[in-house]
């Protein structure tokens, strides 16, 4: 269960992301809602999957699935560019949570 709890913390995250973006500095109050909601929804679900998660290890593969996903779904959905050192990021931080996941914490 403490898989989908971080995943589901993961695609809130993204969604604050997004969300906040949208909110151009606040100014926005449907977009800061979302925010603010997305924001503590995501915090709920990661506390939930902290109760297996080793702290450090849990919150590492949060930001960095949120991150990754941010990035990917920016390049698809914003058309933002992905040039290739984007790319070796990516590939980089998938490395380190598989890296995180073999130490077997979880």
């Amino acid at each position: 269960m403490h898989w989908l709890d971080l995943a589901i913390a993961t695609v809130f995250e993204i969604a604050v992301a997004i969300s906040a973006g949208k909110a151009q500095g606040f100014a926005h109050r449907g977009w800061t809602l979302a925010t603010l909601v997305t924001g503590g929804l995501g915090t709920y679900f990661l506390s939930r999957a902290l109760l297996t998660f080793d702290v450090g290890v849990g919150y590492a593969l949060w930001t960095s699935l949120a991150g990754v996903g941010i990035a990917v779904l920016g390049a698809l959905l914003f058309g933002e560019r992905l040039t290739w050192r984007k790319a070796i990021g990516i590939v980089l931080v998938i490395g380190g949570v598989v890296g995180l996941q073999l130490t077997g914490t979880a």
